[in-house]
């Protein structure tokens, strides 16, 4: 069904993408369900039936299943709806206009993760319409919330539904890396492992005082600056998960500096900093990738003290988003954060949110066709197991049995660095030829594993 590179989905795939962008799911609040409703009517024109689950009012979650024979296992296509704010005036485009120019698709979600919904959404499209005869059941699932956590989303529906979602395997986002370019050869990666979030708040506590003369007050602010330079400076200690020391070692394979430096990875962890700084002179988004995959790492984000700007402030809060390995927990994480501040009195600690880091194995049936059907497509290329240092909502799955993958095939098109500045950040965009690349790709695996 799917040949090479079929660019007579180039139109759909591209208008359902900006259609999705159009409908402004910012999460919070979220109000997924105008989506979900949308996915739904484009799914039944296909005569697949939809079921649209709601864990509250707004927050709704699509899922639709094409059933096979039972001789094969079950996979799973999962996207999240939601999508982070954007502040129009940093854009140089409404960052929801799903506007379509210069060969990329504009605006919040065209990578994280509109555009995957928008790939998973035209796979089961196809395979509907091709009546394609699977051996095991495809199950499409578009949810709320995973970029507050997926708790009124995956996390809801594992909790109260989880027959509709289990899965053998499943496609998530989560490779957020394109294709890593080495000597010329594309080399792709298969997101196996996530580090786990821990979301930590401190409170300073002091003495006030008037402005005027702040010797006689203690500063709560003072305080917080000391704690969050400790924090956001500190370095932990190197581990290597093996995701991580898997995909060091396939890259370290290849020929140039990179590689040899990634070789000086495995023999040297000890210096893997001074490593990665020279790495970085050449290729900063994948030597900065492996510094934040090789430990916990620790990153102040807000600060909050202060009543009156003539009062010296009594109690300052600062919060912090640390991102732990495979094997460490949110208990080693407090322990490793009181220690380095031990010697600062009158601090207060509040784990806020937690979710635990996963890995599933890449020895397994999906991963090999993953590797066979990119080699279809771009004869010469590899594939490598991948971490995320964020999270995503494999987890949940995770806890289920199911083996899950974030995959989503980008070829570079930009500088490593530059998109992954995007995520999260200004003029988020992916190209329509990506779009119809990515479709190409994850329909053929698809029909090939499942039939």
């Amino acid at each position: 069904m799917c040949t090479k590179l079929f660019h007579e989905v180039e139109d759909e795939v591209t208008t359902l993408l900006s259609d999705l962008i159009r409908i402004n799911t910012t999460n919070p609040p979220g109000n997924e369900t105008p989506a979900a409703k949308f996915l739904a009517k484009t799914l039944e024109e296909e005569g697949l039936e939809c079921e649209l689950l709601k864990s509250s009012k707004g927050r709704g979650n699509i899922i639709a299943r094409i059933k096979g024979d039972g001789k094969k296992p079950n996979l799973l296509l999962l996207s999240h709806l939601d999508v982070v704010p954007a502040t129009p005036k940093e854009w140089s485009v409404d960052p929801f206009s799903g506007l379509v120019k210069e060969g990329y698709v504009w605006g919040r979600g065209a990578l994280d993760c509109k555009s995957l919904v928008a790939i998973e959404t035209i796979v089961m499209k196809l395979l509907a319409r091709k009546e394609v005869k699977l051996k095991g059941d495809v199950i499409f699932a578009a949810t709320a919330d995973e970029e507050m956590g997926g708790e009124v989303g995956v996390g809801w529906l594992v909790e109260t539904h989880p027959e509709k979602i289990r899965a053998d395997y499943v496609i998530n986002e989560g490779n957020t890396l394109p294709s890593i370019h080495i000597n010329g050869k594309h080399i792709f990666t298969v997101q196996t492992a996530e580090k786990g979030i821990v979301w930590m708040k401190i409170k300073a506590h002091g003495r006030p005082g008037h402005g005027s003369c702040p010797g006689l007050a203690d500063n709560a602010v003072l305080r917080m600056a000391e704690v969050a330079r400790r924090l956001g400076t500190h370095r932990s200690k190197i581990k290597v998960a093996p995701t991580v020391k898997h995909m060091i070692k396939e890259l370290s394979k290849e020929r140039g500096t990179i590689a040899r430096l990634l070789s000086s990875l495995m023999t040297k962890p000890f210096s893997a900093d001074l490593v990665l700084d020279q790495m970085a002179k050449k290729e900063k988004g994948i030597a900065e990738y492996l510094r934040a995959s090789m430990r916990t790492t620790i990153a102040p984000t807000m600060v909050h003290g202060g009543i009156k700007e003539n009062i010296i402030p009594s109690g300052c809060e600062g919060v912090f988003d640390c991102r732990i390995l495979p094997g460490q927990t949110k208990e080693t994480l407090l322990n490793e954060v009181k220690e380095v501040l031990k010697d600062i009195e009158n601090l207060e600690f509040e784990i806020i949110k937690a979710s635990e880091p996963s890995e599933s194995p890449f020895d397994t049936a999906l991963y090999r066709q993953v590797e066979e059907t990119l080699k279809e497509f771009l004869p010469g290329c590899s594939v490598v197991p991948f971490m995320m240092t964020g999270g995503t909502d494999s987890r949940y799955l995770r806890r289920l049995g199911s083996v899950c993958y974030g995959f989503q095939p980008l070829k570079t098109d930009m500088p490593m660095d530059e998109l992954l500045k995007m995520i999260h950040g200004v003029d988020e965009r992916i190209s329509v030829e990506n779009l119809v690349f990515g479709t190409s790709v994850l329909c053929r695996l698809v029909e090939r594993f499942m039939t």
